[in-house]
């Protein structure tokens, strides 16, 4: 076997495929039974979680190409791997939600200055049914997806909710209209425009960490806490400083200073960075790998370069 194989096996992302084509099989069986449901029923609200669970079809597709491809090994041009192809599916599933709540939002307006049937009873069955599952998809996604860290699987997960959510705005609405009879119809229409709302909603807190991940934002503080923790339990280290951590797709990378004695030889300086790295390589599952410069701790040799 080669490392390639070993690599794709060993690769986190593999507990995000088997999550993902579990998605695609409940949106084309969900998407199905909404719309036939929703055509036949006179609910707009269900036609347009219909609508919704087509998208999550769509990004379940990306988001295995994505996953798929961020487990691909370095290469010549890309050194670092390909990680980065996690965040930009996560992105692509961004502009699906966007695509969606501008089709629901569009055909809800519109149907709001015009008259039509008022819902059928039995769609409040069919969507009681779709919110349970969809949100206990949601859960099981999310879980794997904390499991590994991928913005991608949060941003599916996020997906799933939605659609639960939609699901739930267009119950209430349909209620509202069979309850409230003649006049009321358009209560369907506004819980689909509703709907849009949440989408939207959730698009942007699907979107916003995969943007700082692509834009290696700094890491948290907790992270300089622990690196520092183990770097000056060893009596040789006095500070570390400029600590840098990207994440890329699954894998995490680290950088920073080690400032050591002035006195001690290359050879223990040498043993201590390779020490700390050591330690600092347990301290979380996708750490990849840690570059340490060693710098003396009493030096006047300019060190912001």
């Amino acid at each position: 076997m080669n490392s390639d194989n070993q690599i794709k096996k060993s690769h986190p992302a593999e507990k995000g495929f088997k999550t993902t084509f579990i998605g695609i099989a409940v949106s084309i069986t969900l998407a199905i039974v909404k719309a036939v449901a929703g055509i036949f029923g006179h609910s707009f609200a269900l036609i347009a979680d219909a609508i919704e669970s087509l998208g999550d079809i769509f990004t379940a597709v990306v988001m295995y190409a994505g996953l798929k491809k961020a487990t691909d090994p370095p290469d010549e041009n890309h050194p670092y791997g390909h990680g980065k192809a996690e965040p930009i599916a996560a992105l692509v599933v961004v502009l699906g939600l966007i695509l969606a709540a501008g089709i629901i939002a569009y055909q809800s307006i519109s149907n709001l200055s015009s008259r039509h049937h008022a819902p059928e009873w039995y769609t409040l069955v069919v969507l009681a049914v779709v919110i349970v599952i969809k949100e206990t998809l949601s859960r099981y996604v999310s879980r794997v997806g904390e499991s590994v860290e991928s913005h991608a699987l949060r941003a599916d997960a996020f997906h799933h909710r939605s659609d639960a959510i939609t699901s739930g705005a267009a119950f209430i609405g349909i209620s509202i209209a069979l309850i409230g009879g003649e006049g009321y119809e358009v209560a369907d229409d506004w819980a689909a425009l509703f709907a849009s709302g949440v989408i939207l909603f959730n698009a942007y807190f699907i979107a916003r960490p995969a943007f700082g991940e692509l834009m290696d934002e700094k890491p948290d503080a907790e992270w300089i806490d622990k690196v520092e923790k183990v770097a000056l339990s060893h009596p040789e280290v006095k500070s570390i400083e400029k600590l840098r951590v990207r994440k890329l797709g699954f894998d995490v990378y680290m950088d920073f200073h080690l400032r050591v004695a002035a006195d001690l030889s290359v050879e223990k300086g040498h043993i201590v960075s390779h020490q700390v790295k050591e330690e600092l390589l347990t301290l979380h599952p996708y750490l990849r790998d840690i570059l340490i410069h060693l710098e003396p701790a009493a030096s006047s040799v300019n060190t912001t370069e």
